[in-house]
């Protein structure tokens, strides 16, 4: 990299816009939606999509709500052209949806789009050519009044031939794109778009799309928002134009230069599912709608199956979607974090509490709203803490640990998980607890029990194995575990103890259902030692924790 990178790269010049209204404006309902990934997508894969996969993704699209779809580039190639046919004639596209066609401002091009458009319902024809000064200077060779003149001419190729869609009942809107509009002149797209305009004549009533697309980002989102205002403001009969949004992503900042160009005025976005497109890739359409959903605004698109999404995009254009993709990634809902599981954690059980305003840290929506469960919300491995392994355990196998015993089981787990080097399941964690308290036998083990009380006053006897061999102890008390704790203490030569802390829970519904008991127990230096118990029987699992905790002070 050059030390002084402005011997060879300039700043993009600001827009003079001494009162732009963006800024203080806010977003309150959807734009109209463009699907451009079997156009612009496509050709950005090394493998174009064929028919049936272009067909499986047009499925796909109209199924999460798009109204307009680019199907492709009909005269590029007869797989293009074959598929707008196929839509057609197989009446593929539902009553309510337009698909719309590119197309260069070449007339053997535009003969061959008219074509492959015969017969279709709604239609929107997309013509283009460039207009910024690198490329009149270094791709074309032409003047601005040259350049003008292309655009004009093909405006007027593909009106000579709208009456032969028309004259079947084809209701047909035009496009214009003074393609590289973010790195042309402002004056010069207004005067080509007005020059255009000219030749399709627009009105409210029958609006023609002006599209201005960010082709490349060359500056930060914030031009671009002062271009499309600067456009807005000044272009000509306003009302007869829907302004659209084209953006790439060449600095990161596509979604952010959508948000802002909205604000800035326009009505209409373009963009793809997750950001397929050339170089950096397009707007992902998926992170703007879902931005508007969480502020509370109808993105009149339906992400609820990502999942299903994700599979049909990864199948159809062999593209992969990262797993830190805003709202669609494998791990934007997860924490490995200990103090970001135990935020979640707690600010899901007060959500289903209240159920209110959605308000849980870390979590920008529900990911139950897209699909997503919340077994992947939370996730271990050596970054985590007491909270995530507490959480992977109730909501995987209902183990409710008390608060303290998470406290003691949390770091134990995290050095298994440490030396393992790698996530672990939730039935990893669900072994090593088993192996921590409830399989704890030695010294003790339980191999019968009884225990009756009268007048408050508990007798227990019962049969122990210590360090391999069985022996008979009793003890009393005002309860079984009290008793148990007596005859352990007093006949087994176990360390003076006391129980602390006692729960239970119910681990199952049915005849064959499990108590899980927990003890705490307190020894006579002033150390606390958990240990739990599972049995169908409530007081045979709590005489068990007992046992956990008595062997693991051991």
């Amino acid at each position: 990299m050059l030390k002084n990178p402005s011997s060879k790269y300039q700043p993009f010049p600001l827009i003079n816009i001494p009162n732009r209204q963006w800024p203080s404006r806010h977003l309150t309902h959807a734009p109209i939606w463009c699907s451009v990934d079997l156009r612009d997508g496509n050709q950005a894969l090394a493998v174009p999509m064929n028919v049936s996969q272009k067909l499986d993704m047009f499925d796909a699209l109209v199924q999460c709500g798009f109204k307009e779809i680019e199907v492709g580039f009909p005269s590029a190639s007869n797989t293009e052209f074959q598929f707008n046919r196929r839509l057609i004639e197989e009446k593929r596209i539902p009553e309510d949806v337009t698909i719309q066609c590119l197309v260069q401002a070449r007339e053997d091009l535009i003969e061959k789009t008219v074509e492959s458009l015969i017969g279709a319902k709604q239609v929107v024809i997309h013509m283009y050519n460039s207009t910024s000064p690198a490329q009149r200077k270094y791709v074309f060779g032409k003047s601005k009044e040259e350049i003008i003149a292309v655009a004009v001419k093909g405006a007027q190729m593909i009106k000579d031939r709208l009456h032969r869609l028309t004259a079947g009942g084809t209701k047909v809107t035009l496009q214009y794109s003074p393609e590289s509009f973010s790195a042309t002149e402002v004056e010069f797209a207004k005067e080509i778009s007005e020059a255009v305009m000219d030749v399709w004549q627009p009105t409210p009533e029958n609006k023609m799309i002006l599209n201005l697309p960010d082709t490349v980002e060359v500056a930060m989102p914030n031009v671009y928002a002062d271009q499309i205002e600067w456009i807005c403001t000044n272009i000509k009969n306003r009302e007869s134009l829907i302004i659209s949004l084209h953006t790439h992503n060449d600095r990161g900042t596509g979604t952010a230069a959508t948000e802002l160009g909205l604000l800035a005025g326009a009505d209409r976005v373009e963009g793809t599912l997750f950001g397929n497109g050339e170089r950096t890739g397009n707007l992902d359409i998926v992170q703007v709608a879902m931005n508007l959903y969480m502020h509370g605004i109808d993105p009149k698109l339906d992400f609820s199956d990502m999942s299903g999404l994700i599979s049909m995009y990864e199948r159809t254009t062999g593209m992969t979607v990262p797993p830190r993709q805003p709202y669609a990634g494998e791990l934007v809902f997860t924490a490995f974090s200990g103090s970001h599981q135990d935020a979640i954690k707690k600010g899901l059980a007060g959500y289903e509490q209240h159920k209110s305003i959605w308000d849980v840290p870390y979590l920008t929506i529900d990911p139950e709203d897209i699909g997503r469960e919340y077994r992947e919300v939370i996730r271990v491995n050596s970054q985590s803490g007491k909270g995530g392994v507490a959480y992977l355990l109730e909501s995987e196998f209902g183990i409710e640990l008390p608060k303290d015993m998470q406290r003691e089981f949390g770091p134990l787990a995290n050095d298994i998980v440490d030396k393992l080097g790698r996530e672990v399941t939730a039935a990893e964690l669900k072994g090593m607890f088993w192996k921590e308290y409830i399989e704890r036998e030695s010294p003790y083990s339980l191999h019968h029990f009884h225990a009756d009380g009268v007048d408050g006053v508990f007798t227990c006897r019962c049969s122990l194995v210590i360090n391999g061999k069985e022996r008979g102890i009793t003890g009393k008390g005002n309860g079984p575990i009290a008793a148990f704790a007596q005859a352990l203490i007093q006949e087994a030569g176990a360390p003076a103890f006391e129980v602390a802390t006692y729960r239970e829970q119910s681990l199952s519904s049915g005849t064959e259902a499990s108590a899980l008991a927990y003890i705490q127990i307190k020894t006579t230096s002033g150390k606390t030692i958990w240990g739990a118990g599972v049995d169908t029987n409530i007081e045979l699992a709590s005489i068990k924790a007992v046992l956990s905790a008595v062997n693991r002070a051991a």
